[in-house]
């Protein structure tokens, strides 16, 4: 059967899962989902001009000779990116991690390209579903594939690793994500560590930043896994676009992985110069009023920590004070109380910093705090400076208040995760 569907692959290679943005001539999977069944959409996207749809409801099956009907869709399109993989025979390079996977894998790909054709990953496919589509979009050629893989719970990086198989990969670090799904902090350094298990049992090359304790304890572990150690400060003296400290641990893995691969350091220079972030992520906007940085695409107490410790160090330039937005972390579970607190703290440590709250999961904990004021004093921000500290039920609260109330001469960040959607408050600032 796999075999079957991987011809008809090779003569239609095109794959779609969605009947919105059906192209003609391409194979359809029907995946199902919790609020949905791909399945009953199969006969539509025959009819805008697919050439096959995999289903895996017998009765939809029977209704039309192009229906090729499997035991499950998902898993089909699994098995047909690995057998896609397997054929290529190229080099497959998989970046994990807590924070920064998107920006190292954006500049990876950029340095890789200097003197390769690289297929990387496109947008946020970094899925269960994503890794496969990315996999299924790289031709023959392609030199080297560059694939993000994302997780949120114990298992699901063994699973990406299993359809990618990369030969080599990076864990950008190990940090407070996703707690929720990985149960604690050693969940999420034994959900993340899984891409150094795969690299470990078929013979794999990690590249490891040696300042990391944590990547270096579970490199350790692995004694078959070929590491190649670099450090922070190769990144010195590069020109980039990209603002935070922070990101000189993913320029340094763009460099180190480009010359693994004989990219010239004029070639690596000149990519990672011209690499302007976008889509939110470390971004530094000139308003007619502010100086913005943007980082809201996603957040977590890792990332949160050190975008705040980085805006709080930098220079004011040509503006005269600072304003902190923070958006609510998700997916913290029990964790949400206590992280979203330390954060509080860390955000209200600056006497002359006005902070910007949003959503209920902040409010929760400036309540805690509230409390706790006896205790805190005198670090408490309510107890000195109430008027620093602002609460905005959601980005709705926010975006009317300043629309109200503009705010001008301001050196500001917006940090938050991405379904608190702060970005849609850039037009007011």
């Amino acid at each position: 059967m796999e075999n079957r569907l991987y011809t008809l692959f090779c003569e239609h290679p095109h794959v779609s899962t969605d009947t919105r943005r059906i192209e003609p001539g391409s194979i359809f999977f029907a995946l199902r989902g919790a609020a949905f069944d791909g399945n009953r959409f199969a006969a539509d996207a025959l009819d805008k001009g697919a050439v096959c749809a995999v289903v895996d409801d017998p009765a939809i099956a029977a209704t039309d000779p192009r229906m090729f009907l499997v035991e499950n869709a998902l898993e089909a399109l699994q098995e047909l990116a690995r057998e896609h993989r397997r054929a290529l025979g190229i080099p497959i390079l998989a970046i994990a991690g807590s924070n920064g996977k998107t920006t190292t894998k954006e500049l990876v790909s950029r340095v890789l390209a200097e003197r390769y054709t690289v297929y990387a990953t496109r947008g946020n496919l970094n899925n269960h579903i994503g890794v496969p589509l990315t996999l299924l979009s790289m031709t023959s050629g392609i030199q080297i594939g560059v694939v993000e893989m994302g997780a949120s719970a114990c298992g699901e990086i063994a699973k990406l690793a299993s359809i990618a198989e990369p030969d080599y990969g990076v864990l950008t670090n190990v940090g407070r994500c996703h707690l929720a799904g990985f149960g604690g902090p050693e969940g999420v350094r034994r959900g993340k560590g899984e891409l150094y298990d795969f690299l470990d049992d078929s013979g794999g090359w990690a590249f490891v930043r040696d300042e990391d304790p944590i990547l270096n304890e579970m490199i350790a572990g692995h004694p078959r896994l070929h590491a190649e150690r670099y450090a922070a400060s190769i990144a010195d003296g590069f020109e980039s676009r990209l603002e935070g400290d922070y990101n000189r641990f993913n320029i340094a893995a763009a460099i180190v992985i480009g010359r693994r691969f004989g990219v010239p350091d004029e070639n690596i220079r000149r990519a990672i110069a011209g690499y302007r972030p976008e889509n939110h992520r470390s971004q530094r906007l000139e308003t007619q009023r502010n100086t913005l940085i943007v980082d809201c695409y996603n957040a977590n107490p890792s990332s949160m920590r050190a975008s705040i410790e980085h805006f709080l160090n930098r220079p004011l330039d040509s503006r005269t004070r600072r304003i902190l937005i923070l958006g609510d972390m998700l997916e913290l579970g029990e964790w949400s109380l206590q992280e979203h607190t330390d954060i509080l703290r860390l955000a209200a440590r600056h006497p002359d910093v006005r902070v910007l709250l949003v959503g209920p999961e902040f409010a929760q904990a400036y309540a805690s705090l509230a409390e706790a004021a006896p205790q805190e004093a005198p670090h408490h921000p309510q107890m000195e400076q109430p008027e620093r500290i602002s609460l905005y039920p959601s980005r709705t609260e926010l975006a009317a208040a300043l629309k109200a109330s503009p705010l001008s001469d301001a050196l500001i960040l917006i940090k938050g995760s991405h379904s608190t959607g702060l970005e849609q408050t850039i037009e007011y600032l």
